[in-house]
């Protein structure tokens, strides 16, 4: 970690990054009036917002499936769910604290595929690899689903068409993407408005009469702390996304590392300031009311939103919780078929052979889309949607398991390099962490059916680790996650 000292020197020095990413914003024509636009564009704050409120999406939009989650996880017992919401927020504020340490070691992206590449040697890097590219299409088909979801709520006419929804949600995100990426602003914008009318549902809800709804229960089955440990770690797919900075660092090109560092910190703690403060008010807000376990046809937030809020506002609200979701949905369309086309046979800027993966994955169209992959994470993607019958609620139990074995690799790699560089108090942190998180990923586990999600992730990052032995063991596979977003 470098010093406020240091990191003044790196900003004078303007390193520049080991990859050569394009700007996140695109130029405009040179004239004075587009000329004072563009400043505007690249002033820091600007670009910290468009990049800070787009990298969230992902968990702001999990507020949508994860509460409700770990009320089905209690058996419909509300008095638990402010106590069980609260150790989740809790326990991602000390993920959070981790990657903290993190973003300041890989300021050029990376987060714990580098990590865990430079702790313990190239190979391990395939086991964040592996996890991530199961969460990129778990992301996808959640969020499909969960805009299922959220559509059928405001119109349960349509429950009979889940699937046939969800799968066209997924097809019509993937054919967006064919034609390039949406922009970080137009995310952000997106981001933003959710929280804008976010805060209007609740602060609506302050003089809203209380209704009670769905099924509510007052026994979740176990002794309530016991309870409590148990429903948590489902309803830790509101972390999803959180280690997204880590790695999106790589795409702010213009920045040199101390301005990349300096981004991806606020940007984590932006992030748990927001999803914690949504996630708390909403589930505060749904015990008052005393919205339980919804209808098949519903969904918990839906319930909530139509409690608290007027007809025109439960609408937005509605909308704007499934475009949210299909905008995580996107953010992983480009996320995972660049891994891949990163993972390919390519030449490095320097002139170096790289890649293990057939070229073919790293082929792309005219608006540098690599369709192959995109085709083949909406092949995926659709199957496990089918496969859940279109559940986002089911998906969910899955969900927790591969990010949370990135989280894992990343933590194990932070404890060793603070232990070897003499840092005791992050080395007790880096443990800390990774215990809890090995916790989380223990509980889901139990369940059974969640570890498809570990098998998954574990037999991609074998094969893949099967190519780079073929290959000749190619050095740089650490830094392919780095690589994969700074080509966006």
């Amino acid at each position: 970690m470098l010093s406020s000292d240091q990191e003044v020197a790196a900003v004078k020095s303007n390193r520049p990054s080991a990859c050569t990413p394009r700007p996140v914003l695109s130029a405009v024509p040179t004239t004075t009036a587009a000329t004072g636009w563009r400043a505007l564009l690249h002033a820091r704050p600007v670009l910290l917002l468009a990049f800070a409120f787009a990298v969230m999406a992902d968990p702001v939009s999990s507020v949508a499936y994860a509460i409700e989650a770990a009320l089905r996880a209690l058996h419909g017992d509300l008095d638990l769910l402010l106590p069980t919401m609260g150790l989740v927020v809790a326990l991602i504020a000390l993920v959070i604290v981790n990657y903290h340490q993190l973003v300041a070691r890989y300021p050029q992206g990376g987060g714990a595929a580098a990590a865990a590449g430079e702790a313990f040697g190239e190979a391990w890097a395939f086991v964040p690899i592996g996890a991530l590219i199961v969460d990129f299409v778990l992301t996808i088909a959640i969020s499909s689903a969960a805009g299922s979801s959220a559509i059928i709520a405001y119109a349960p006419a349509a429950a009979p068409w889940r699937i046939p929804i969800a799968l066209g949600l997924t097809a019509f995100v993937a054919g967006l993407t064919w034609f390039g990426h949406l922009g970080r602003a137009v995310f952000a914008l997106m981001t933003l408005v959710f929280i804008g009318v976010s805060v209007a549902v609740l602060t609506g809800g302050l003089s809203a009469p209380v209704r009670p709804t769905g099924t509510i229960t007052h026994s979740a089955g176990h002794w309530a702390p016991l309870a409590v440990a148990v429903a948590f770690p489902v309803a830790m797919a509101l972390a999803t996304g959180v280690e997204a900075p880590s790695s999106a660092i790589a795409q702010l090109g213009q920045l040199d590392d101390a301005g990349r560092r300096r981004f991806g910190r606020i940007t984590l703690w932006l992030t748990l300031l927001i999803v914690g403060g949504l996630t708390l008010g909403l589930t505060a807000e749904a015990v008052h009311f005393r919205i339980g376990i919804p209808a098949p046809d519903s969904t918990q937030i839906a319930d909530l939103a139509h409690v608290a809020a007027s007809g025109p506002l439960y609408a937005v609200f509605q909308l704007l919780t499934a475009l949210l979701l299909l905008s995580a949905a996107s953010s992983s369309f480009a996320a995972g078929p660049g891994l891949l086309k990163a993972l390919s046979r390519h030449h490095r800027p320097d002139g170096a052979d790289a890649g293990i993966l057939p070229a073919v994955w790293g082929r792309t169209n005219k608006h540098h889309t690599p369709y192959w992959g995109a085709l083949l994470f909406l092949a995926v993607s659709a199957v496990v949607i089918t496969a859940a019958g279109g559940d986002d609620q089911r998906l969910v139990l899955f969900y927790a398991v591969s990010v949370f074995m990135a989280f894992l690799a990343g933590l194990i790699a932070m404890t060793r390099f603070s232990l070897r560089e003499g840092k005791p108090v992050h080395a007790l942190v880096n443990l800390v962490g990774a215990v809890a998180v090995g916790f989380v990923l223990v509980v889901n586990l139990s369940r059974g059916e969640p570890i498809a999600s570990l098998v998954a992730a574990v037999v991609i990052a074998g094969v893949l680790y099967r190519l780079w032995v073929k290959a000749g063991r190619p050095r740089g596979i650490r830094d392919v996650a780095a690589e994969a977003e700074a080509d966006h």
